[in-house]
């Protein structure tokens, strides 16, 4: 071997090392997120994202955080204020009343033998109630919001239905930690490519290369990882260098993030409304809306009963209630808007994310890594320990 070629060698096993370490990085990442269902023979020669491999107990992890120490049913609901969602939905309303009013009383024979201004007397006494309607139904479910929605199984719905969804949370609110780690990956890499370069020139010995390479791998990416959520306060090494977690340190950055995505795609106001209208609670929903609706009838057209008698009026009263129902999701989604800006859970989840302690705030995170995580760093060393070999032919034969 000339000297030239010694030299060149020395010379590119740091930069190797440095790119086995960035190579390895992004092969973790790229690990983590894809792919999206399993590729390969079932169920152990192939590979699927850790994320979506480990989507089920991610999600519940969430829906957990959601539920317990960030989203509060009945902090929330109380911010709908029954007025102004009465006037939101006011024109559907009238209008759903007026369809509602010809359908059921036709449906008993009582519509025809009502002159022309009758009919239009029936209709006006039922819009003018509506206003009433709307706020006793939203005290009713106020007052009865953890019998009537189940926050968790809206949040496990929603993630469910689109697995995409899941790893754009996670994606969104790890990407500079995700950038962290490619980083890492090239400085530790070319730090112990230093070490390599020192072995190699003391030993000569072929196998320094496939082990460093491996070696390089395996810790570069075992390190990168655990200086993500590592140290979980802020601590000076050597009484000098500021060091803390990157995932930790990026807290109210990461609050804003997850709290902006939960809120736009996961505990959206069609999602609550298909929680309470449809959920595993939604008889007791129903049930609430019937007995309410049977009771403004009752207030409203009493008169009724002694023309059409009791059986039928009851008849009647079950008709409109079962009516009600199938009218609420289409007309209680034209307050959306109101109503997204009222019940304001990005900003309270942002809030309450910043009082979690910090192992609550890194339970977000960590389970992405944790069961699996090994397997990360395992390829990161079967990596290197290829390219290192690959060194060995290229330059020493």
């Amino acid at each position: 071997m000339t000297v030239l070629h010694q030299v060149l060698v020395y010379l590119s096993m740091p930069l190797i090392a440095a790119v086995i370490g960035y190579l390895t990085k992004r092969a973790a990442i790229e690990m983590m997120f894809r792919p999206l269902t399993f590729v390969g023979i079932p169920p152990y020669l192939g590979w699927q994202g850790v994320v979506p491999r480990n989507s089920a107990r991610m999600i519940a992890v969430a829906a957990d955080l959601l539920t317990a120490k960030l989203v509060d049913p009945r902090e929330i609901f109380q911010r709908l204020d029954p007025a102004r969602l009465a006037k939101e939905l006011e024109l559907p309303l009238l209008l759903a009343a007026d369809e509602l009013t010809r359908d059921v009383m036709s449906r008993h024979g009582l519509w025809d033998a009502l002159p022309p201004l009758g009919q239009e007397m029936v209709i006006k006494r039922v819009q003018a109630g509506i206003p009433d309607l709307v706020a006793r139904i939203m005290a009713e479910l106020a007052g009865n919001v953890h019998d009537v929605l189940d926050v968790k199984e809206v949040a496990v719905s929603a993630l469910h239905r689109d697995k995409r969804l899941l790893l754009k949370l996670i994606r969104d609110i790890s990407r500079p930690e995700m950038a962290f780690i490619a980083r890492c990956g090239v400085y530790f890499g070319l730090v112990l490519g230093l070490v390599q370069t020192v072995v190699w020139a003391l030993t000569k010995a072929t196998w320094v290369m496939p082990v460093f390479g491996a070696a390089i791998g395996w810790f570069t990416d075992w390190l990168a990882i655990k200086l993500v959520f590592f140290p979980r306060e802020r601590r000076k090494i050597l009484g000098l260098f500021p060091l803390q977690g990157v995932f930790q340190r990026r807290r109210d950055e990461v609050a804003k993030q997850y709290a902006e995505v939960v809120a736009r795609e996961v505990m959206t106001v069609p999602n609550l409304v298909a929680g309470v209208l449809n959920g595993p609670r939604a008889d007791r929903v129903h049930s609430l809306i019937r007995e309410t609706v049977e009771q403004e009838i009752e207030d409203q057209a009493g008169l009724a009963r002694s023309l059409v008698g009791a059986p039928r009026f009851t008849a009647l009263k079950k008709t409109a209630a079962d009516r009600a129902i199938r009218y609420l999701p289409t007309t209680m989604l034209t307050a959306e808007r109101y109503a997204t800006e009222a019940l304001d859970i990005r900003d309270t989840i942002t809030t309450k994310m910043r009082r979690l302690t910090r192992t609550e705030y890194e339970g977000l995170l960590r389970p992405a890594f944790r069961q699996d995580e090994w397997k990360l760093i395992a390829v990161g060393a079967a990596i290197g320990a290829l390219i290192g070999e690959l060194q060995v032919l290229l330059f020493l034969h």
